[in-house]
C-alpha cells in the first residue's frame, strides 16, 4: 500500500504542477525500480522490505508487465506509420497523397467499414481526380457531396456568379456569397467542410478552347450543367480522352442520371439524345422553374456513382438511365444502348 501510496501522490503533484504525462510516468518507474533494489539490498526482516511486500518478485512482475504494455502500444504507433495512418498531424495540414493522418481515418471510418469501400477504396478516393462542370443546382450537393466522401483532387468550372435566385436550390452557397463566383464559392464552402482535399477553382465557362486540355487532367467528369451546348462539349471531349461522364439532368419535379463511358461498352450522351430539342420542348429552370429539393436528390445520385467508380463497388450506372419523378415519388431505371451511327462514339464499338 506504502507504494501505491506514493505513486498516487508523484502522480496527483504531476497533475498540479503541470508535470507532462511521460515524465510522471518515468518517475513512477523510478519509485519502482528504487523498491526493487531495496529488497535486493536491505536484509530480510527489515521494516522497509516488510511496508513493500516482502518481497522483489511482485515488483519485478509489475515492471514487466508495464514494458510489455509499452512495446505493445509503440508497435501499434509504428504500423500506422507504416500504414499511412501515424498520428501527430494536426486537422488543418493536408498529408501527401495516398496517407491518412488520424483525423482523416476517424472522418472516413464509416466508409471504411463498407466491406465495398475499406482502406483501399478510401485511399482510391484520396487518389483520384474529378471534375466537375456546374456548380449550380446540380453541382452543389455532386461537390459536397464528393468533399466530404474524401476525393482528393475537386476541379470546378462555371463562369456565373452567385445570385440571390439560386439559393432558393443551390446550398452550397450562402447570401452572403451573392456577387461572387460560383466557383470561389463552391470552393470555400467544401474546403471548409473538408480541409483534407485539394479544390481547383476554374471561373470561366467551358469552352473547346480549354476542355480537352482541361478534361485529360481528371479521372472522372460529372456535368451539371443547364445547356445543350456544353453537355455535348463534355461528352465528345470525355470520349475523345476516354474519361467516364457521370451526367444529370432536372425540369420542375423530374431528373435524370445515367453513366455515359463507352470505352466500357455504354452509350455516350450523344447516343441517347443525338441532337438538341427545340427550345420550347426543353425549357430552362428559370422558364419552368424547379422544386428545391430536387437538384440535392439527382446531384446525391450522381456523386454515389462517382464514389462507386473511383471505388469499383456495386454496379454503376453504365447503360441505365435512372428517372426520378419527385411529384408522385416514382423511381424508374430503363435499358439504353450505344447508338451504331453515333458520330461521337461508334469508332469505340467493337
Amino acid at each position: 500500500m506504502l507504494v501505491f501510496v506514493l505513486a498516487g501522490v508523484i502522480w496527483g503533484l504531476g497533475v498540479v504542477m503541470k508535470i507532462p504525462r511521460k515524465i510522471r510516468w518515468i518517475m513512477i518507474g523510478i519509485l519502482l525500480l528504487a523498491v526493487v533494489i531495496a529488497h535486493l539490498v536491505l536484509p530480510d526482516g527489515h521494516p522497509l522490505r516488510t511496508a513493500t511486500g516482502h518481497s522483489e518478485a511482485i515488483w519485478l512482475i509489475l515492471i514487466c508487465f508495464g514494458a510489455l504494455i509499452w512495446v505493445y502500444s509503440r508497435g501499434i504507433v509504428w504500423l500506422r506509420g507504416r500504414t499511412g495512418g501515424a498520428g501527430g498531424m494536426q486537422p488543418q495540414q493536408t498529408p501527401k497523397q495516398g496517407s491518412f493522418s488520424e483525423t482523416e481515418l476517424n472522418r472516413y471510418a464509416r466508409h471504411i467499414a463498407l466491406r465495398e469501400v475499406g482502406g483501399a477504396g478510401q485511399k482510391a478516393l484520396k487518389n483520384a481526380r474529378v471534375l466537375v462542370v456546374g456548380a449550380g443546382g446540380l453541382g452543389a450537393p455532386v461537390l459536397q457531396y464528393l468533399a466530404a466522401s474524401g476525393v482528393g483532387t475537386i476541379g470546378v468550372i462555371d463562369g456565373d456568379i452567385v445570385e440571390n435566385t439560386n439559393l432558393q436550390r443551390q446550398v452550397i452557397h450562402k447570401d452572403a456569397s451573392i456577387g461572387m463566383p460560383k466557383v470561389f464559392s463552391a470552393k470555400a464552402e467544401m474546403e471548409a467542410q473538408n480541409p483534407f482535399i485539394e479544390v481547383r477553382a476554374y471561373h470561366r465557362t467551358l469552352d473547346d478552347s480549354i476542355a480537352p486540355e482541361l478534361i485529360s487532367e481528371y479521372d472522372l467528369v460529372l456535368d451539371g450543367t443547364d445547356n445543350f451546348a456544353t453537355r455535348y462539349l463534355v461528352n465528345a471531349t470525355c470520349v475523345a480522352a476516354g474519361v467516364p461522364l457521370i451526367s444529370g439532368a432536372l425540369s420542375q419535379w423530374e431528373g435524370q442520371l445515367s453513366v455515359f463511358d463507352p470505352a466500357n461498352g455504354a452509350p455516350c450522351y450523344q447516343c441517347i439524345f443525338p441532337q438538341a430539342p427545340a427550345p420550347h420542348l426543353a425549357p430552362s429552370c428559370a422558364e419552368a422553374g424547379v422544386i428545391a429539393p430536387l437538384p440535392g436528390v439527382i446531384g446525391a445520385m450522381m456523386a454515389a456513382e462517382a464514389v462507386k467508380i473511383i471505388t469499383k463497388a456495386g454496379q454503376p450506372l453504365r447503360g441505365q438511365m435512372v428517372i426520378y419523378d419527385a411529384l408522385y415519388s416514382e423511381s424508374r431505371s430503363i435499358r439504353i444502348a450505344p447508338r451504331k451511327d453515333c458520330p461521337i462514339c461508334s469508332q469505340l464499338q467493337s
